[in-house]
């Protein structure tokens, strides 16, 4: 992953050091159970945590310059590590083969990824609720295929938003305990050469689940699961994104992002403001979705396994989950510097001469004994003409005037009444936040 687009701690968990050290781990807790069967001498296991102690740091370009000649891995690993350990070394790895390292690793680093994101998400959603109580009974014009529908709050809007991403976290949580995963169940996943014992010792050890039955490997239908509820929560990111971007046409400019001293929005126009933390979060959302239908395709392997899937997570694995956390920081910051324009919402309320009111004059022309059909074209008939003077007419005063509806002007007045619309937000509110 590029750094523009990068945070520290989600890049720390992919870089090499890091998994290096979770290999090690991994084989010290299974020699140490070997050791305890009696497979091993306990002696073997001590060696390792014994040089782990006084050697933290593992020399990743040794081990590249071994795996340039053995073209494997695991291999380069286990003989930096012979060389660093000595004759105790040789009982690592018993029964094991590369993906018992592996896949093991791999479960560790998108545990502490989920982690790392489930905090993005709750700092989100923080701000999502203390700027939807704010703005909880600010007046806003809901659309619908972008044209003026009825009116809404500019907080029913953000409650939305955190519902969402309410059902993003419940989505990742049970994607992290799904992909928390531990397999070390050898060649073919018959326990043929190393005993289950081992595999359990070493999930308690790492902080993982046991997988109940793997092949060499575990299976991929998890890894397409995890992703694929990164892909979602990318598209949650976009959907408010997009939100933004349209409240801040200069048409509309009902909120907009803040626009910090020095800022420049343009090398040409100085009077530029754009949405530009917004549309950048449009653009990381497809990058994020775009690493589902590898994960999806990674799930048909050959038999008890094939390496087709490897190539494509050790893309996925650090760019998803590095592109997903700066994404959700990035959104905190614009939520929570978003610049709210409640006159402007007022003024493209008011904008269409009242037709945001026409369906509660329908159905009070139909309580009148008016049938639907002919409510209907009463209410269009009329809507039409402030529709086509751009909101210059009024509807009020046009209804008021119709021969036709047999509404008083003070049950047609009743029917412009714009808190009417706002009665179920405290409904909608406990709904989403709970009791106060």
């Amino acid at each position: 992953m590029i750094p523009r687009y990068s945070r520290p701690e989600m890049v720390a968990i992919w870089e090499p050091q890091t998994r290096f050290r979770i290999w090690f781990e991994i084989e010290a807790h299974a020699t140490e159970a070997l050791g305890e069967l009696g497979v091993v001498p306990k002696t073997a296991a001590r060696a390792l945590w014994d040089w782990w102690a006084t050697n933290p740091e593992i020399d990743v370009a040794a081990i590249d310059a071994i795996e340039a000649v053995t073209k494997h891995d695991v291999i380069a690993f286990l003989t930096w590590v012979a060389e660093q350990v000595g004759d105790e070394a040789r009982f690592m790895h018993q029964g094991m083969t590369s993906s018992d390292v592996l896949d093991n690793c791999l479960s560790v680093q998108l545990a502490r990824a989920s982690d790392l994101l489930l905090a993005d998400l709750d700092k989100l959603l923080e701000v999502l609720k203390r700027r939807a109580f704010e703005h909880k009974l600010t007046p806003t014009i809901g659309r619908s295929h972008g044209i003026h529908a009825e009116p809404v709050t500019f907080g029913l809007k953000l409650a939305e938003a955190y519902a969402e991403f309410s059902r993003n976290k419940a989505r990742l949580l049970a994607a992290r305990a799904d992909i928390a995963t531990c397999a070390i169940s050898g060649a073919v996943g018959t326990f043929a050469n190393i005993d289950p014992r081992v595999e359990e010792h070493v999930a308690a050890k790492m902080g993982l689940s046991i997988e109940p039955v793997s092949t060499q490997i575990i299976p991929r239908d998890r890894h397409a699961m995890y992703f694929a509820t990164l892909g979602v929560i990318g598209s949650s990111i976009e959907r408010l994104a997009v939100e933004i971007r349209h409240l801040q046409r200069t048409e509309v400019l009902e909120a907009e992002e803040y626009f910090s001293p020095g800022q420049k929005g343009s090398s040409a126009m100085p009077h530029k403001r754009n949405p530009v933390l917004t549309e950048n979060l449009t653009g990381l959302a497809r990058m994020i979705r775009g690493y589902v239908t590898p994960a999806l395709e990674n799930v048909a392997l050959w038999h008890e396994r094939d390496i087709s899937h490897s190539s494509v997570e050790r893309y996925i694995g650090p760019d998803s989950t590095i592109t997903l956390d700066f994404a959700l920081a990035r959104l905190t910051g614009v939520m929570d510097k978003l610049l709210v324009y409640p006159a402007r919402m007022q003024k493209n309320l008011d904008r269409m001469g009242g037709l945001v009111h026409s369906q509660r004059v329908l159905l009070a022309l139909t309580q009148a004994g008016v049938s639907r059909e002919d409510s209907y074209r009463l209410v269009q008939r009329n809507a039409m003409k402030v529709w086509e003077s751009d909101g210059e007419l009024s509807l009020l005063e046009l209804l008021k005037a119709d021969p036709e509806v047999t509404l008083s002007d003070a049950e047609l007045e009743d029917k412009f009444d714009l808190g009417y619309h706002f009665r179920q937000v405290d409904t909608i509110f406990e709904r989403v936040f709970g009791k106060a």
